[in-house]
């Protein structure tokens, strides 16, 4: 592990120990999928956050990327456009034999229906008929974190990111929802004043990091996943 990823993976450890949340039995991971819509219309990019009620178990009243649990009706969803070959790839990697490709595409669909949901911001196609059939192909994956032991909630969460305009999503239109409130577009390089979970402020650094080497934000590159061993978040790529 490099220097960079000590100090994130020092982050989880810190963010886990501070929230005190180490007590719950232990859980299987869910499948889950956030998706970081990056407006690139500005000279430094933002990304849409929203804030959770209070009254969650999982990290209320703190600002994440819209996103959720993968549903088994997912898999089975129609879309307008696959995901890129390069990404199905990185996806289907350090997975369990019974994770196939209607799964990797499953994720996809989650990270698109939750923005539909949360922020109101539909990614399918306006020539398609159907409430829920997105356009994927501009998705790329970004990271990969699973929640530690002893939380109240447990997910495997891969991190999706593309830009508005690839999907003709306007940023001006996005709107509340009962799941998150004050939608923000937030500077990737300017959220001290939010209260982020620390995966949040990992993935928006490494995120960063991925638009400083290449602003294309390229489909193929390495993957950071993170995930909870001896005590401490691991940081390794895949």
């Amino acid at each position: 592990m490099n220097a960079g990823g000590s100090v994130k993976a020092d982050l989880l450890t810190e963010d886990v120990a501070k929230r005190g949340e180490m007590r719950h039995p232990p859980r299987r991971p869910k499948d889950a999928a956030s998706l970081l819509l990056i407006d690139r219309q500005e000279k430094t990019p933002r990304v849409l956050v929203g804030k959770r009620g209070k009254g969650h178990a999982f990290m209320p009243a703190m600002y994440v990327f819209p996103g959720g649990r993968r549903d088994a009706a997912d898999n089975k969803t129609t879309l307008a456009q696959p995901l890129h070959g390069e990404v199905t790839e990185q996806l289907l990697r350090r997975t369990i034999a019974q994770f196939g490709e209607s799964a990797a595409r499953g994720l996809a669909v989650a990270a698109a229906r939750e923005m539909m949901e949360e922020a109101h911001l539909s990614l399918t196609p306006a020539d398609h008929t159907a409430n829920l059939c997105p356009d994927v192909s501009p998705f790329r994956f970004l990271a990969r974190a699973i929640t530690p032991p002893g939380m109240p909630r447990r997910f495997d969460t891969r991190f999706f990111a593309c830009f508005t305009d690839e999907v003709d999503a306007d940023p001006t239109t996005v709107q509340d929802s009962d799941e998150l409130q004050d939608l923000t577009w937030l500077p990737i390089d300017r959220h001290d004043g939010y209260p982020l979970p620390g995966i949040t402020k990992v993935v928006l650094t490494d995120l960063q990091e991925a638009l400083d080497a290449d602003n294309s934000l390229p489909f193929q590159r390495k993957i950071p996943f993170y995930y909870y061993r001896n005590g401490r978040f691991v940081r390794e790529l895949i």
